[in-house]
């Protein structure tokens, strides 16, 4: 374990480096903005989204690692939009993310709006360059671009969190709630894998596989981020607990209780790291997702 905690320590170093070459510079009369959306940026986070991307690359025994370098920087620029969106005073008010002030409590609602709009753009702008620049593996990077593309949007994380809004207040039905699960959270995950996979050229049949991994370690993600929500505190998350309660949400726990929820989470997860077990040896992939889902904050 002590060697996989190094490993991941460095992993998430290199990301971070990855990640500072596309962000904006911090210079011109708009600089407030790009200060605000590197401030969301760099609030740090475990980059997971990037890394699964990385780590399935490597499954599927990618041979040309630096190309999926503007793919990483470009989900985590999503990812980090959809938290500072999130933490707004009209959809969770909250005032803390990652240990520290949210973006529109240091920079106010206004440019916490303006941050979260150019994350997503830049994404997109670093995906598309990366198109125009470089026309090798052409049709596997617009693949790539085309389903983080449309995770984020309505048919993925957008329509899961428009849901998780309209019906913030109100009982939530199973169906109701798998659907926030699977497209809120697991929607970017999915597309971590599905990108990773496609830039490495795997075939249609193992994306399928991934694919459905990957909706399984975001189920169980989000079920993990319920049982803290009412079992951590803010010194141990990073963010204010029973903010679910607060804003009257139905959730996993409060539907079914906190005991089938830990089991769920340990049936859901083994069953994800069977499916990839199947297709590749990648053990640093599967402790990381063990210890993802298994997280104490």
């Amino acid at each position: 374990m002590n060697d996989f905690n190094e490993e991941l320590k460095q992993e998430v170093s290199f990301i971070n480096d990855i990640i500072a070459g596309f962000l904006p510079k911090e210079e011109g009369l708009d600089k407030k903005i790009r200060e605000a959306m590197n401030y969301s940026v760099n609030a740090g986070g475990k980059r997971i989204r990037p890394m699964l991307m990385l780590e399935v690359y490597k499954l599927c025994k990618g041979t040309n690692i630096q190309e999926v370098y503007p793919f990483m920087a470009a989900l985590e620029c999503i990812h980090s939009y959809s938290l500072v969106h999130d933490d707004l005073p009209a959809m969770d008010n909250d005032d803390y993310r990652r240990g520290r002030l949210t973006t529109h409590k240091v920079y106010g609602e206004d440019f916490g709006i303006l941050a979260g709009d150019g994350l997503l753009n830049i994404a997109y702008e670093i995906m598309s360059d990366e198109l125009i620049k470089d026309s090798d593996n052409l049709i596997n990077k617009a693949k790539a671009m085309e389903v983080i593309a449309r995770k984020a949007g309505i048919k993925g994380m957008v329509g899961g969190q428009s849901v998780d809004v309209e019906l913030t207040g109100k009982p939530l039905s199973e169906e109701q709630l798998d659907y926030i699960f699977r497209l809120k959270t697991g929607a970017l995950i999915e597309a971590a894998f599905l990108a990773g996979a496609y830039l490495a050229g795997c075939d249609d049949e193992t994306a399928v596989k991934l694919e459905k991994a990957a909706s399984l370690i975001g189920f169980a993600f989000q079920i993990r981020d319920d049982i803290l929500d009412v079992t951590s505190s803010l010194e141990e998350l990073g963010k204010p607990v029973f903010s679910d309660e607060k804003n009257n949400k139905t959730t996993y726990v409060t539907l079914y209780g906190i005991d089938k929820a830990n089991k769920d989470v340990d049936e859901i997860s083994k069953e994800a790291l069977t499916i990839i077990k199947n297709i590749g040896d990648n053990e640093f992939l599967e402790t990381l997702i063990v210890n993802m889902i298994n997280r104490s904050k």
